[in-house]
């Protein structure tokens, strides 16, 4: 991996020979804004092709076109898109009126769904470089002042972002591209944010289409699809920077000292006469992280989990939800009888071999009575001492076995090659690295985990071509429950330690100490020599366990890849009647975990998939009416295919008035972990649900049950697994008014069949621990929800936003764990201004985010409430126009009221900085 990122590097850095074109037409001239000041950067592009370049600091263009006349589109950020008509060589003046936000005129890069975003068939958002340049947060946590956006972090430098309900950390039900490429890691089975993603000074723009997607984006869109759009190095060129310095944890409540934040990122792009062009990126992020610090008793099984009162002086089967090893739980009186069956058969066997007869019960007794290693569990078990009491071990703080210092590391790098003004060539690589932690069905801290992304693309104006890798490694990245588990045996085993605690706890009963204290008094014996904290003793044995693969320590050893064709074909130029589109692909998985994550001991697994679909849109009635229909169809060797149509119509009410609706489905295969995934999590081991699961349960040996927590649980049957679907029904209206206020408003129903969840099922005749296993839903569940959104342009520059919207569930089976995890009301608002005064130079921007209270379902890991939330971020900006650069104070939870997005994720600060910009404006 380490080789095509050099090599790509080096491909980058060779760009050295400057490309011409002879026998073309030259068009120069110079855009201006309405007080006829220079627009340095403006992008002007000529309609229909990909030719195109931007102004130099004079304001300047010079584009290079075969023929006249031709259409030019200029565009500059808080500014007007205006088209102008060339048809001679004469100097082309173009002015563009400034605005606070373009809110009618932003065009959508994304090639499937055509038009403006004024017009788009269904609901979407978009953050462009405005949105920006404006935001106290970075690039991508933008996107959280759109509307339908939920998010869940689990460190500073891993959030997921889900929409229209099914909020957590790696949702499978959103599908997120970059550039093209699936973001998905193939091992996890899900994106991974932005950890390998787009630096911060390489996102042009980002695309959010809420709702199903699956006709046109292919399988997992079932909620929703994220686009991440790079800048161009034919348009973007030039050095930039960014510096950010910044402070956390201000009030010491998680640290004793004050954290930090450092984040620096760099860009290079040459364009080459608008023939040739390359770009090379990097940014590093260090800080310290949030903290999952949660030290709640939780009670695993029984009622799914939940959180019950105790603590550690005072519950001896304490399990704090993020306090790991005390996972590991026995009850007293089983081990007692263990020891005591043990000291039996060895008593037994010593009276044959000395006499060449059985003892008698009273002669056993007598042993048990006054044997040193069996009288107290003989003598608590017959006086009734030892108590029908499961006991946990002594746990860890999630502090003392994870790192707080998360690192990330990413590498970028681009080739463009113009053939001509409608054919180009791209080669470009996305690497990163680092230091993070996700919770899944427990705490996982990904330690040195490797994503690259390779791709080459063919991209006319009419089709493209692309193939593209996605290689993982997940480096020395470990479960924190499972070892902290594995540590406690290596430092004194559970065989040990166990009759330990039981002998002084009967002892110290004998005595005369209270039950509260007999239970402190074994605890503190049996934890004798155990290792403190940040010792060298603790660390020493800590990674040793830490660096041993699962099953018998806490490492992953996954190295799986994702390879993918794709190609895409628009008949815009050969159809006339309608706008034709067809498109296919071609997806292979390679899963390699060495059989510490799937069940691939024996051998990678592979997974085929493929797919193609098309799309006529037609316009009607003077294009007053524009109807669309599109369908997919895609299979995956280990299902049967899938057909997923989608129907869309767009009614022009009156100018700046827009009706919408659409009916799309959508639908996901299990993802390669829901198929194949075989993971001892700590409380119970995770399986897949293909039918190699029987093999493991063997429920014709042993009797299984679906844990419900009742008396008498139902009898497990296994089906077989079947790909998830969504049907769903969406209306809105746009309307812009005064080209002041726009107002944005949807309503939808859908529902999902064969909806993918997890059941825990128990086996009381098997030593084992409980099974989780995927399995469909045998009933409809049902989605609904609605949203509202203004966005109110005043004058001088100043803007302002509010949006609301609600999703909710319904028809939820008995025992099925659907990790909805979803408030049910949000509400985003902000206001500011992108330059005051009379040279603009000022700006500032204050966003608030507010949520309401809801339950969380954690997979396995932790259920429990999540309490409302309200967040402000703000941020002051002052712009050094001759240098193309900004500065920016500003911060995000600026109250420093420390919140919550998901139960056992760490509880989010605020965080304070200063940056600085540089030729970014």
């Amino acid at each position: 991996m380490k080789k095509k990122i050099l090599m790509m590097w080096l491909i980058c850095f060779s760009g050295t020979v400057i490309f011409s074109q002879t026998g073309s037409i030259i068009i120069k001239g110079k855009v201006t804004d309405e007080k006829n000041e220079i627009l340095a950067g403006a992008s002007v592009n000529v309609k229909g092709t990909l030719a195109g370049g931007i102004t130099n600091e004079k304001g300047v263009f010079r584009i290079l076109v075969k023929s006249l006349p031709v259409t030019l589109v200029v565009s500059y950020s808080e500014s007007e898109t205006k088209e102008i008509v060339v048809s001679s060589t004469d100097e082309v003046s173009v002015s563009l009126q400034s605005e606070t936000k373009t809110l009618d005129q932003v065009i959508v890069g994304d090639s499937r769904i055509s038009g403006k975003r004024f017009d788009k068939p269904i609901t979407m958002e978009t953050v462009g470089k405005t949105d920006i340049l404006n935001s106290p947060t970075d690039p991508y946590g933008t996107i959280l002042s759109k509307r339908a956006l939920d998010v869940t972090i689990s460190s500073l430098t891993y959030k997921t972002y889900s929409t229209r309900g099914f909020n957590g950390s790696g949702s499978s039900r959103i599908t997120q591209q970059m550039d093209g490429m699936d973001n998905i890691a193939p091992g996890l089975g899900f994106s991974v944010g932005n950890f390998a993603g787009l630096t911060d000074l390489d996102i042009e723009s980002i695309e959010i289409l809420p709702g199903a997607s699956s006709a046109l984006y292919g399988p997992g869109g079932v909620n929703g699809t994220f686009l991440l759009n790079s800048k161009s190095p034919f348009k973007n060129d030039g050095f930039s920077m960014i510096i950010k310095n910044g402070i956390t944890d201000v009030s010491k409540k998680q640290r004793e000292k004050i954290g930090s934040f450092h984040d620096f990122s760099i860009r290079w792009a040459k364009n080459f006469n608008n023939k040739f062009a390359f770009k090379i990126g990097a940014q590093y992020l260090e800080a310290n992280d949030w903290l999952a610090n949660d030290t709640t008793n939780y009670q695993r099984m029984g009622s799914g989990g939940k959180t019950i009162a105790g603590t550690r002086q005072t519950d001896p089967n304490y399990d704090g939800v993020n306090v790991y090893g005390d996972e590991t739980s026995l009850n007293m009186r089983d081990i007692s009888n263990l020891v005591i069956q043990a000291g039996t058969q060895q008593f037994v066997q010593g009276y044959r071999a000395a006499t060449g007869m059985d003892p008698s019960q009273a002669q056993i007794n007598g042993f048990l009575a006054t044997n040193p290693n069996t009288q107290p569990f003989y003598i608590g078990m017959t006086t009734g001492i030892i108590p029908n009491q499961n006991v946990s071990r002594t746990g860890y703080n999630e502090i003392n076995t994870i790192d707080p210092k998360t690192k990330n590391l990413k590498l970028s790098g681009a080739v463009h090659y113009k053939f001509n003004d409608n054919l180009e060539a791209i080669l470009s690589g996305y690497w990163g690295t680092g230091n993070s932690v996700y919770t899944g069905n427990n705490r996982y801290a990904f330690k040195g985990i490797k994503i690259g992304q390779y791709k080459l693309e063919l991209k006319h104006k009419n089709w493209f071509l692309r193939g593209y890798t996605t290689q993982e490694n997940a480096g020395d990245a470990y479960s924190a429950t499972v070892t902290s588990q594995y540590f406690n045996e290596a430092w004194k085993p559970s065989g040990t330690w166990y009759p330990q605690y039981i002998g002084n706890y009967v002892g110290a009963i004998a005595g005369g100490a209270s039950v509260a204290n007999a239970h402190l008094y074994a605890r503190s014996v049996a934890d004798q020599g155990r290792p403190l904290p940040g010792s060298a003793l603790f660390t020493h044995i800590f990674d040793s366990v830490r660096k041993v693969p699962i099953p018998k320590g806490g490492l992953f050893l996954d190295k799986s890849q994702l390879w993918m064709g794709e190609g895409q074909y628009s008949f815009t130029d050969k159809i006339k009647f309608a706008d034709v589109l067809i498109g296919g692909n071609l997806k292979k998985y390679i899963l390699n975990s060495q059989g510490t994550i799937f069940i691939d001991t024996a051998g990678a697994l592979k997974i085929i998939e493929w797919g193609a679909y098309a799309q006529v849109t037609k316009k009607l009635l003077n294009e007053k009416l524009v109807v669309s229909a599109s369908g997919r169809y895609d299979k995956n060797e280990n299902f049967k295919g899938k057909f997923t149509p989608r129907f869309t119509a767009l009614i022009k009410l009156a100018d700046g008035h827009n009706l919408r609706m659409s009916y799309q489905t959508a639908y996901k295969f299990p993802t390669t972990q829901q198929q194949w995934i075989k993971l001892d999590v700590g409380s119970a081991v995770l399986l897949g649900g293909l039918p190699w699961v029987l093999n493991m349960l063997k429920p014709e040996t042993y009797p299984t049950y679906v844990y419900d927590g009742s008396p008498a649980p139902p009898v497990y049957t296994y089906k077989s697994i079947k790909p998830e679907s969504m049907r769903s029904f969406e209306a809105g209206y746009k309307g812009y008014i005064n080209k002041k206020l726009l107002l944005d408003a949807y309503v939808y129903a859908g529902k999902y069949t064969n909806f993918l969840g997890r059941i825990v099922v128990i086996q009381p005749t098997r030593p084992v621990k409980p099974w989780s296993v995927v399995v469909n839903s045998d009933t409809e569940v049902k989605t609904w929800g609605a949203g509202i959104s203004l966005d109110y342009q005043m004058a001088k520059k100043y803007f302002s936003f509010i949006n609301a919207y609600t999703d909710n569930l319904t028809d939820i089976p008995a025992g099925f764990e659907a990790s909805y995890n979803t408030p049910k009301y949000r509400m985003n608002a902000g206001f500011g201004n992108s330059g005051l005064g009379k040279k603009g130079i000022v700006g500032f921007n204050v966003n608030l985010r507010w949520q309401d209270s809801f339950y969380w379902e954690g997979g396995g890991f932790a259920n429990g409430d999540v309490k409302a939330y309200t967040t402000l971020d703000a941020q002051v900006n002052y712009k050094l126009k001759k240098l193309k650069s900004q500065v920016k104070i500003g911060g995000t939870n600026i109250t420093n009221k420390f919140y919550q997005t998901g139960f056992g994720n760490p509880y989010i600060g605020g965080m304070y900085y200063v940056s600085f910009a540089y030729n970014i404006l």
